[in-house]
């Protein structure tokens, strides 16, 4: 079954159409600065890494780690191999980093290192890579500002190619402790011989401890997906049932416990015996028809009619079905009727998303004819008249000359593949849910709740808005929060490196390759009374745009954002910008 097209619902009550700008503020932030006593181990792509995929995956990484299970709390992994902990306890007193975990001494000598990585699964449970292409399972008992328990390993294994952790979760399912890692890496593709001579592959791996012994962990199940870039966003749904990817090329499952993922093959149309269709339907921008020709004396007792958002089914009591799948997309199932007259059943469904026309009524059934009434016909044919000519070969001297492709800017260009954010089971391997993102940059990932999925921030006209994932909703993807023109403002960030939002949605913040940072704070009320001039009305919020430049000379390769603070990682410093008081909203 074809996966269901799903669309984005945006929450009125969360957009600003009256926003105006963000003012100006020289309002300095409070900044501090910790001192590493080892530098960060920040690793170099090498001659052979040059593809986009290879800069999205290694180049573009974030070396700073936020533990969204404890406030304030922040890891990286420096030169000498150990994972260095920082929580902020008192303000006017930060503590250097402290030693947590340490890895081999062995990796300086790999000769495919990439960066290391890190992710914590719950608040006792940790993932880590050493970036030479082996997996940790750490526990970590509770991680809070004063803990000096130990890191235990509970679980370690070499994978093969060097990767990067993206997602992790931990769960229970049957009484057995379950943790679903996601990784990322950038693999060499010689069937891609006009591309770049790689794809992108995520593995999604699940480790279980065997036989209920808490000691010992092995993988149940490995997964592989491919794509021909890097996905901007991949997560792991909290029960491990499914997997949600956003990236601009699609992905597909080619591996399962390292058997070949086999394509579905395509069955030959029968041209032997023509049949008829088992029903016509006809659409408008708002609403659906369907006819089914019923059986000679059928009552209307005898109908079988079910039908909800996404599933339509239609048949006699005791007989076959009429109609039994998947609606292209949701309807209002309150709103739908039926009725009978002449033996033909009419059926009349609302759909939830006006103006969108289906190419189909059930996915992939095609036991239906679409009947197009006159009037979307002619229409069609007027939008169509401007494209033809009687003209063998049109003069392009003329005052209206055809369209020149080398003149396309890069925002008129139609993608190959449609960006998209899809939804994948993790029994079948297909995916269920699709919702195209073509007219929604993706602009950052952020996590709100540790226990849920991190949120997608897409951009939607001017604005960014925050996304929130669901597994067990009708609602599958919530809004839940909204950057007034922050994706304006990202777009004209040309030396934009990082971005990021506090959880609470206090303020978004961009982070240039050097140097300054960009805090865009959400619109709070004003002690003084405002006018504005073009609009003759009075202000009673302003948005408020802050700018703090940083005492380095080095590049950044980390970015945190907390309630209360940003942390910015480079090389040799750790810096701590105060950004909201506490308890501030």
């Amino acid at each position: 079954m074809a996966a269901a097209n799903c669309s984005l619902t945006v929450d009125r009550c969360l957009i600003d159409p009256k926003f105006d700008s963000y003012k100006l503020s020289l309002e300095t932030l409070p900044t501090y600065t910790v001192e590493l006593d080892g530098a960060v181990a920040e690793i170099k792509l090498r001659e052979d890494q040059y593809t986009l995929d290879h800069i999205c995956v290694f180049g573009m990484y974030n070396y700073l780690h936020c533990d969204r299970w404890y406030q304030d709390s922040v890891y990286y992994i420096d030169q000498h191999e150990r994972v260095m902990h920082l929580a902020i306890t008192l303000e006017t007193a930060i503590s250097k980093p402290r030693e947590v975990f340490r890895l081999s001494a062995e990796i300086k000598s790999c000769d495919t290192l990439v960066c290391a990585s890190m992710h914590f699964t719950s608040p006792t449970w940790a993932t880590l890579s050493d970036g030479t292409g082996k997996l940790y399972l750490l526990r970590t008992s509770k991680r809070g500002a004063n803990n000096i328990e130990k890191w235990e390993i509970m679980f370690q294994q070499e994978l093969g190619e060097p990767f990067v952790i993206i997602h992790s979760h931990s769960y229970l399912k049957e009484s057995a402790h379950s943790i679903d890692v996601v990784l990322l890496k950038a693999e060499k593709d010689e069937s891609n011989i006009r591309g770049s001579g790689f794809h992108s592959a995520v593995d999604w791996l699940t480790i279980t401890n065997a036989n209920n012994d808490s000691s010992k962990y092995e993988i149940s199940r490995h997964r592989t997906l491919h794509g021909r870039l890097a996905p901007h966003y991949a997560a792991v749904e909290q029960d491990g049932t499914g997997l949600m990817i956003a990236s601009d090329k699609p992905f597909k499952f080619v591996q399962n416990d390292g058997k070949p993922v086999e394509e579905p093959k395509m069955e030959k149309m029968d041209t032997s015996e023509k049949k008829e269709p088992v029903y016509y339907w006809q659409q408008t921008d708002e609403d659906l028809t369907v006819n089914v020709q019923l059986p000679d004396n059928t009552t209307k007792q005898s109908i079988d009619f079910q039908l909800s958002p996404d599933h339509l089914q239609v048949g006699t009591k005791g007989q076959a079905t009429f109609i039994d799948g998947q609606l292209y997309s949701p309807v209002d199932h309150g709103l739908g009727t039926w009725t009978i007259n002449d033996n033909s059943l009419e059926i009349f469904l609302l759909k939830k998303d006006k103006g969108v026309m289906w190419p189909e009524l059930v996915i992939g059934d095609g036991r239906g004819k679409f009947i197009m009434n006159p009037d979307q016909a002619s229409q069609i044919n007027e939008r169509l008249l401007n494209l033809t000519s009687e003209e063998l070969n049109t003069n392009p001297e003329k005052d209206k000359p055809p369209c020149n492709a080398q003149e396309l800017e890069e925002c008129d260009r139609f993608p190959e593949d449609t960006s998209s954010l899809t939804r994948f089971d993790s029994n079948t391997l297909k995916a269920t849910h699709v919702v195209n993102l073509g007219s929604h940059q993706y602009l950052f990932t952020a996590v709100v709740d540790p226990a849920e999925m991190p949120c997608l921030c897409l951009r939607h006209d001017v604005d960014a808005l925050l996304w929130q994932p669901h597994s067990k909703r009708e609602n599958m993807w919530e809004h839940i929060g909204t950057f007034n023109a922050l994706g304006y403002v990202q777009a004209s960030k040309r030396e934009k490196k990082f971005s990021t939002c506090a959880p609470n949605y206090s303020y978004a913040a961009l982070c240039e390759c050097f140097r300054r940072v960009f805090i865009y704070r959400q619109p709070t009320p004003v002690q003084t009374v405002l006018y504005n001039r073009k609009e003759a009305r009075h202000v009673g919020q302003v948005a408020k745009q802050q700018v703090a430049s940083l005492e380095t000379n080095d590049p950044v390769l980390g970015f945190q954002a907390t309630n209360e603070r940003l942390f910015v990682l480079t090389t040799k410093n750790l810096f701590v910008i105060k950004v909201n008081a506490a308890n501030s909203q």
